[in-house]
């Protein structure tokens, strides 16, 4: 305990400095984010937070797999990391000279397989299923592929208000970290999600709404933070992520992963191309009804305590399969009831105001 403590502290406080360091740097470079009709700030603010915690997570990860003797080796590990930094710089790129999406795409791709091709990949779809991934490995390895390259999209699509990415980003981190030590107490994959926590909570410190905020990450941020927390659940420790079912991960990151999907959703129903941006995420429709930025985050992240504390819940009785799954479902229904209330609450606002769909913006 004490020694994950410690972790955190110095993780925060290193990428804490940095960010403040880039805040100045971004001023007097003019680095601000692109004031549009499709962003909700206004005024000048920097766009490169995730070049103050990225290399502190990538510097303290890399020590960390180094010293850790086994299951794993850190010459296995070295791909990953390949990986993880890919999709931090090309994100960088993008912040500054914006990417084709197939471009994007490619290289999310390729950071994927830099995590596949060395076998981190989900073997397992419930806790008692030993079968369909460990028969056909290829569909294991197809899966991690996809669930990579949703993952690193999923959180950036939410990136839209203040510390929201970053505020979920912190609590998922802190829900594996939790739940990977009750099986092998601080191990590597433990002080792994610990330390990514740290790295965030460094940047919330100057990415809070209130007063307002002094930096963002941008999308070098967001992506890092999307592909990373896919990544730590496919990270092997003996009786830790190695039994962690891909449904039990998945609901973790149900906000971000049901946003996308609506979104999706919403694109092909339109018959618009997937990658062309809206207004209907589901922090705007919260704006819709009047929330502040500070209170969306509180109602987002008041939804990811839940859905985590329900999913350590069903992984404490995982061993009464019909009850641990009852319980799963659970955390799910409650994800499921808060889209659809907030849609049709949307809705009836958008009726009632005489308001109309916001039309499609402009890449």
């Amino acid at each position: 305990m004490t020694g994950g403590i410690i972790i955190f502290l110095a993780v925060a406080v290193a990428s804490g400095t940095i960010v403040a360091l880039l805040i100045r740097l971004a001023h007097s470079r003019s680095w601000y984010d692109r004031v549009s009709e499709r962003r909700v700030h206004s005024g000048k603010v920097p766009r490169l937070g995730g070049l103050g915690f990225v290399p502190v997570f990538v510097v303290t990860a890399t020590v960390i797999m180094s010293l850790s003797g086994q299951p794993y080796t850190f010459a296995r590990f070295l791909p990953v990391l390949v990986g993880v930094c890919v999709i931090a710089i090309f994100g960088v790129w993008d912040d500054f000279r914006p990417l084709r999406p197939l471009v994007k795409l490619l290289v999310q791709v390729g950071a994927a397989l830099c995590v596949a091709i060395p076998g981190y990949v989900f073997r397992r779809i419930v806790f008692f299923d030993e079968g369909l991934l460990a028969q056909f490995p290829w569909i294991g390895f197809a899966v991690t592929v996809l669930w990579l390259v949703g993952m690193t999209n999923a959180v950036n699509l939410i990136d839209g208000v203040d510390a929201l990415a970053g505020g979920i980003s912190l609590l998922v981190a802190l829900t594996f970290a939790y739940v990977f030590s009750r099986y092998a107490g601080l191990s590597s994959s433990v002080m792994i999600c610990i330390a990514l926590a740290g790295a965030i909570a460094g940047f919330l410190v100057f990415n809070a709404p209130v007063p307002r905020a002094k930096i963002f990450m941008g999308d070098g941020g967001s992506q890092f933070l999307g592909f990373t927390l896919a990544l730590l659940p496919l990270l092997e420790e003996r009786h830790t992520m190695a039994t962690l079912p891909m449904l039990y991960v998945a609901a973790i990151l149900a906000i971000p992963i049901f946003d996308t999907t609506a979104a999706v959703w919403r694109r092909v129903r339109d018959r618009k191309p997937l990658s062309s941006p809206d207004r209907a995420h589901i922090h705007h429709k919260l704006m819709n009804l009047g929330l502040s930025a500070p209170k969306i985050g509180a109602v987002l992240f008041g939804l990811q305590a839940i859905v985590s504390v329900v999913v350590i819940v069903s992984l404490k009785i995982a061993p009464a399969r019909g009850s641990s799954l009852a319980v799963l479902g659970l955390a799910y229904a409650v994800v499921i009831v808060f889209f659809t209330a907030l849609h049709f609450m949307n809705k009836k606002r958008m009726a009632c105001t005489g308001e109309a769909p916001p039309p499609p913006l402009a890449k």
